[in-house]
């Protein structure tokens, strides 16, 4: 388990925001990984995924690296923020936005 966190941590750490998610942005395999790529391209920043559905080691490895029992999960600079129903919260108090301007993230575009 040790091999998939560190595969996790040097993912989570060299990516400034990151989705480990079910399926990929073009075609997102759940409800919830569909919202979060969603959420993310109206904010407009430049962003990783990691298809979880592709690699069992990292779909279950990753519950036990944030200690977050669902997937997609979304880190920000290296720190967990949450899932999908965290991150619409946040993007609707606007909280999301400041996350990522506080964490020097611009949209692009």
């Amino acid at each position: 388990m040790s091999d998939v966190n560190a595969r996790i941590g040097e993912i989570v750490s060299k990516n400034d925001i990151v989705l480990f998610m079910k399926g990929t942005p073009l075609f997102p395999q759940c409800g919830f990984s569909s919202r979060a790529i969603a959420i993310l391209e109206h904010l407009g920043v430049p962003y990783e995924s990691v298809d979880v559905l592709q690699d069992m080691d990292i779909r279950q490895g990753i519950k036990a690296f944030s200690e977050w029992p669902t997937i997609p999960q979304l880190y920000v600079k290296g720190e967990f923020v949450g899932g999908s129903d965290i991150m619409m919260e946040m993007f609707e108090a606007g909280e999301l936005h400041q996350l990522m301007t506080d964490a020097g993230i611009a949209a692009q575009g």
